[in-house]
């Protein structure tokens, strides 16, 4: 019996097929080979058209399916995992209104803030466990204070993930999780926030359906199963955000445990038991895809907007003619500390970890004599450990303390300098595994239609392929202490440039 597994990343879509007694991918592919553009047609706006996630799923299935490893018909489930965040909107022939707002869009801040402020601090930390900040809710205000014949037309709204399942099934739902990530949930009342959606001005009917993550989310059509090669009636069993998913596909699913990925963003993502928050809301709380109200389990996210898009930029600038693994070759020419050079890595959206701020990223004490391709590059991955490290002590400042964290080995962590520089500056052991966001998706469609009988054997069959500890007389704290003053400089610069603004 055969899973597959579909991952809708910002920079391209995974899919993966996996053998269900195994828990072993037979084939994956992804599609596009280079990466997805992201439209930006205003500074801090992100936009991508949920019709092209569609198609590329479509192509990359289609690859997975020319491998010949499989018999297509086999295919038992399809679990879906995305981008978290995104706003699509569809009229009443579920058709895509406007490109989807993402992620890393900074546009609506002022209108989450608004909110915070409305609501009240104290009643949004509490029940939401966030501020309504920049996410799916506030975006979703920016498109009704600024696009208000577009909004009247709206008939469901939903997660990217949500936009695929209905494309497979026809049919329309959402989850807890999904919710919470888009702070529409209250995590008090157990159900959807009816702060929010008063405060915004919402009809409570433009949310879809509300199921568990590990449950029928539809079925596939007859027509797309024609189109796909596969057999229709085929369940959609599982939908999760991208970090969720991420902890799920390396089996963190209990309290104190963590992941980490370092694909276009950077995320740390740590289980915990209790209703918890920032107060700052520089990191955030969501339920997490074994959340239920009889057994809490939360996701504590913390996000760094740009970190592998920090690395494909400076590989595109200096670096076009060379492959990945050459960059990082050369990257280890340098020594560590890249001989003085600071890169703050902050160039892709507001950062919640800053206090929804647009930092922007900075080069500091480049030395035109000295500083090479190679100097770059490592100050690249250095930077973006660094913010890790930032990020981390944050949550370690609310009761988050990580003695090991689990990675994919994938994205930045394909990188031995990288992965090294981010133990050694966090300070925490990381172990590595295969597992990747395709395939935790693929695994969670068997949880979801009872292919396995609990998560526990799903993950039976998985295996660490590397444990790296941090360096024994590690002397990286100086360069990390030097970064960190850089960045609080460059904090308080950036709040006197707002205020002469204002």
């Amino acid at each position: 019996m055969l899973l597959l597994g579909i991952d809708i990343g910002t920079s391209s879509v995974k899919v993966s097929v996996v053998d269900a007694v195994s828990q072993k991918a037979l084939a994956s592919a992804q599609y596009p080979e280079s990466e997805s553009p992201i439209i930006s047609l205003q500074l801090g706006w992100a936009e991508q058209s949920p019709d092209m996630w569609l198609n590329q799923a479509e192509q990359a299935i289609t690859k997975c399916h020319a491998s010949g490893k499989y018999n297509s018909q086999d295919i038992a489930a399809i679990g879906i995992a995305y981008q978290m965040h995104g706003l699509v909107l569809v009229d009443k022939n579920q058709q895509v209104l406007r490109n989807s707002i993402i992620w890393c869009d900074s546009r609506a801040v002022e209108y989450g803030d608004k909110a915070f402020e409305a609501i009240g601090e104290e009643r949004c930390l509490s029940h939401l466990l966030n501020s309504p900040g920049n996410f799916t809710a506030a975006k979703l205000a920016w498109v009704k204070a600024n696009e208000p014949e577009l909004y009247e037309r709206i008939d469901k709204i939903m997660l990217p993930g949500d936009f695929i399942a209905m494309k497979l099934t026809g049919e329309v739902t959402t989850s807890i999780s999904a919710l919470s990530e888009g702070i529409f949930y209250d995590f008090v009342e157990n159900g959807l926030s009816e702060d929010v959606m008063r405060f915004f001005g919402f009809s409570n009917s433009l949310i879809p359906t509300v199921n568990p993550v590990f449950s029928l989310h539809g079925t596939l059509t007859t027509a797309v199963a024609a189109q796909l090669k596969l057999k229709a009636g085929i369940p959609v069993a599982y939908k999760a955000g991208d970090q969720p998913n991420n902890a799920l596909s390396l089996n963190v699913l209990n309290p104190g445990e963590v992941a980490a990925t370092a694909g276009t963003s950077g995320v740390i993502y740590g289980v915990s038991d209790k209703l918890a928050y920032d107060p700052q809301s520089r990191v955030n709380t969501f339920a997490h895809v074994n959340y239920a109200e009889e057994q809490k389990r939360l996701g504590i996210l913390l996000c760094i907007n740009g970190t592998g898009s920090l690395n494909r930029w400076a590989k595109n600038l200096f670096g076009s003619n060379i492959s990945y693994a050459e960059m990082n070759q050369l990257a280890n020419k340098a020594p560590e500390g890249s001989s003085g050079l600071r890169i703050l890595p902050f160039g892709n959206g507001a950062e919640r970890m800053l206090g929804n701020k647009l930092v922007g990223v900075h080069f500091h004490h480049i030395d035109l004599n000295l500083h090479s391709q190679a100097h770059i590059f490592r100050a690249v991955q250095e930077g973006i450990a660094c913010a890790f490290r930032y990020g981390l002590d944050i949550m370690r400042e609310n009761g988050m303390n990580p003695t090991v964290i689990r990675a994919g080995k994938a994205n930045l962590f394909l990188s031995d300098l990288f992965a090294e520089t981010f133990v050694n500056v966090t300070g925490v052991p990381v172990e590595l595994y295969n597992n990747d966001g395709s395939v935790g998706a693929a695994l969670g469609a068997g949880i979801g239609a009872n292919i396995f009988t609990s998560p526990a054997e799903a993950f039976k069959g998985m295996e660490k392929v590397q444990v790296i500890e941090p360096r024994k007389n590690n002397n990286f704290e100086p360069v990390y202490q030097e970064w960190k003053i850089l960045l609080d400089k460059q904090m308080i610069a950036e709040q006197a440039i707002e205020d002469a603004n204002a």
